[in-house]
């Protein structure tokens, strides 16, 4: 299967009002592609991360009430899951695609990547693009743009992950559902590509 751009009909599917109605055009029309696009990229994100990524699709089987407002597909180093570790995500909420390096709240991970960013802040902070973006929320579409993000705002950031249990850091590219819908299969496989390379110091301060 090749992989194939997202259309305005995809972001749609965040205004189909309801769980089950919004489920059923989410797994119809979406996962789909978040499979393609998972299985295409895992090869490079295994060569990238240097051990073997699998690939997550979120199923949002926690739900009993609430519409999911986003949906993704992770590359994580285990089968069984992702959540509990460091991890690559590209993902849409009806505003934007999203392509990200995260490390959530279920992750002990989170005091380690904390300790080495502070270690190494200047140097990782310069390498990152200005138009990249950082967010402790993975369920708010905002975020920081990393120009915007000064010592304050990243001493509290570090704080929050050495101390908050549920605290957790993502950062990335958003790109504008306008811009996103222009995207073909092969500018979007490109550039997830290219900010997983760009994302991928950050990985590794995870650990």
């Amino acid at each position: 299967m090749t992989v194939t751009g997202f259309t305005d009909k995809d972001f749609e599917v965040f205004s189909v009002p309801g769980l089950e109605a919004r489920m059923e055009v989410l797994i119809e029309r979406v996962r789909p592609k978040l499979e393609t696009l998972g299985a295409e990229i895992a090869p490079y994100v295994s060569a990238l991360a240097g051990e073997e990524m699998f690939v997550h699709v979120a199923k949002h089987a926690r739900r009993t009430v609430n519409p999911p407002i986003d949906t993704w597909v992770a590359w994580a180093a285990s089968k069984r899951g992702y959540k509990a570790l460091p991890h690559f995500q590209v993902g849409m909420f009806g505003t934007h695609l999203f392509i990200i390096f995260a490390v959530i709240y279920e992750s002990p991970n989170k005091t380690v990547f904390a300790s080495n960013l502070e270690a190494k802040l200047k140097k990782t902070a310069k390498a990152l693009p200005k138009n990249f973006y950082w967010s402790t929320d993975h369920m708010n579409p905002a975020g920081t743009p990393h120009q915007d993000m000064n010592e304050q705002e990243f001493a509290s950031l570090i704080h929050k992950l050495k101390q908050v249990k549920k605290s957790e850091v993502l950062c990335g590219l958003q790109i504008p559902r306008e811009e996103a819908v222009k995207l073909d299969g092969d500018e979007l496989v490109k550039k997830v590509q290219e900010t997983f390379e760009t994302l991928l110091p950050l990985y590794k301060l995870a650990f």
